[in-house]
């Protein structure tokens, strides 16, 4: 008879050979399968209940994030050329500023955008841009197109960060401020300057952005690599013409490091540890072991771009600038005039190699005084500081007081707010950044205007108009004035900009009047004269 023996626990088969069926451990199995669907569940619930709790956070967070910093309205434009045609189109014409114009109207002055194939925030807020210019690399750092990046190369001054940058700069901007740099400036400027002058007839049509251009070369390369023959110096010049004019072509870029290589290599032979007298010496006489030969040459040609260019234009600008407003040049000019004229009235005796004094320029000089009684009032006293402070009667001016003259300093200010030699400067986050409510992403670009903000009405009445006299006792340090960048990344050359303006004004107001002929200013990619500044010349008696 069939039956079936019911173990509890146990295993194999009945000895009688019945079936044997194993219900305890059946029952275990189920037991055990449904303690460990159990545990899986709750396990399953609890990192569900903690990544929505972690959601909810995040959630908060953002929405927190959102009320305190919201990325700036706008609109990224057409797919892959966002609105960089429209932005270059705008650059061409006589208002590029329109572009930002039209867009704080609509979203204020600082919005998004994409241009040159970045995502871009753009800032025509002063304090937005003062704040990004100030930031150091764990911020922000510079932005620039990729192919011009590789050819400068990762060693330039224009794109190194951290400790690196700031020992080069630190070293340029201590020897551009030195006061044996700026005398020896002065003295090579007003040389160069009286002999280019002194070729220059009556009805002449000189070319004012040339004539610039061709004086500052020969101050710079000195000033920069301590080149003074006149052959290596035009070579030099072709080279760095054909550089610039093929947007930034690299044959080009590569013999004038070869020559700029070859003077660095004379210089550690021969010149290690003397006092320095271009910025090449200087850099070589560093105790560093990161300032390579590379380093230096590739630099050389960086800091040329924007010097050779810079001081050019704006020079070129004053002077069409004070050809609009008759006003100013006669200011600048009974400035000048009185300088020039105010060592004659020293008693002969005070100078025994100056002749006496006629009658009839010691009259000139007078009506000159009461003609400008007005003119002196707006200047203040700077001109008789000058006459304390000059040793001998008609000596040539010092850089000091070239850079005491305050209204030919405020014509340089205002020429560098209205010109805009440059427009604006761009960086790139490094991290996620929040300036002033605004939220600006990781990996976005942020393009500073300044020309935005150096013509806002809100910081200068009529800001279009040329008005030197708007810097008397004027605080030039605030944000809203940006001309030469500012932070870590200020340009280390603006002063000897200024002196270099200063000395050019000089010898060009005190011996000559001038005609100038029609031209327009060109904003883009560089600012420019289109027809070179052309004015015609006639030789003061």
């Amino acid at each position: 008879m069939d039956f079936t023996c019911v173990h509890e626990v146990s295993s194999g088969a009945c000895e009688d050979g019945g079936t044997v069926t194993y219900k305890g451990v059946d029952r275990g199995i189920q037991v055990g399968k449904m303690d460990r669907l159990m545990m899986m569940m709750m396990i399953w619930a609890t990192l569900m209940a903690l990544l929505m709790a972690a959601i909810i956070s995040q959630a908060r967070k953002m929405r927190r994030s959102h009320k305190r910093a919201r990325l700036p309205a706008g609109s990224p434009g057409w797919p892959l050329v966002g609105e960089t045609l429209e932005f270059v189109s705008c650059a061409y014409s006589p208002r590029p500023e329109s572009f930002m114009d039209k867009r704080r109207l609509l979203y204020g002055k600082v919005f998004r955008s994409h241009l040159f194939g970045s995502p871009t925030i753009v800032s025509t807020d002063a304090e937005v841009s003062r704040w990004v210019l100030q930031s150091d690399g764990r911020s922000f750092v510079p932005s620039y197109p990729k192919s011009l990046m590789e050819l400068m190369g990762k060693s330039s001054i224009l794109l190194i960060n951290g400790n690196l940058q700031r020992r080069v700069h630190g070293l340029i901007g201590a020897f551009f401020k030195s006061s044996d740099l700026k005398a020896q400036i002065t003295r090579d400027m007003q040389c160069f300057v009286q002999r280019s002058m002194s070729s220059w007839t009556n009805e002449r049509l000189i070319h004012i952005q040339d004539e610039a251009k061709h004086i500052v070369f020969q101050i710079l390369v000195k000033g920069l690599i301590g080149l003074q023959s006149v052959t290596e110096t035009q070579f030099l010049k072709q080279q760095f013409k054909e550089f610039i004019a093929g947007l930034m072509s690299l044959p080009a870029k590569k013999k004038m490091v070869t020559l700029i290589k070859s003077i660095i290599l004379e210089k550690r032979k021969n010149n290690r540890g003397r006092t320095p007298l271009d910025v090449v010496d200087v850099l070589i006489n560093d105790a560093s072991d990161q300032l390579t030969d590379d380093l230096i040459s590739d630099n050389m040609i960086d800091l040329m771009i924007p010097a050779e260019d810079s001081v050019p234009v704006l020079v070129t600008l004053a002077v069409k600038y004070l050809s609009e407003c008759p006003l100013a040049l006669q200011q600048l000019e009974v400035q000048f005039m009185i300088i020039k004229h105010e060592s004659l009235l020293v008693l002969p005796s005070a100078c025994p190699h100056h002749e006496p004094i006629n009658h009839h320029t010691r009259l000139q000089v007078e009506n000159i005084r009461e003609d400008s009684e007005h003119a002196m009032h707006c200047m203040g006293e700077e001109n008789m500081q000058l006459k304390k402070r000059r040793s001998l009667p008609g000596e040539d001016l010092q850089w000091t007081d070239y850079m005491s003259l305050s209204f030919t300093q405020d014509v340089i200010t205002e020429t560098l707010r209205l010109g805009n030699i440059i427009s604006g400067i761009m960086r790139k986050a490094v991290r996620d950044v929040e300036i002033k409510g605004h939220f600006i992403p990781k990996g976005w670009c942020v393009f500073t205007y300044f020309r935005s903000v150096h013509l806002d009405e809100n910081h200068y009445d009529e800001a279009y108009k040329f008005d030197p006299w708007r810097w008397k006792d004027k605080d030039m340090s605030t944000c809203s004035f940006t001309p030469f960048g500012g932070g870590q990344r200020l340009c280390p050359g603006l002063d000897l900009a200024r002196l270099e303006a200063s000395i050019f004004l000089h010898h060009l107001v005190t011996n000559f009047t001038w005609v100038a002929e029609e031209d327009q200013i060109v904003n883009f990619p560089t600012v420019r004269m289109k027809r070179r500044m052309p004015i015609r010349v006639r030789r003061k008696t």
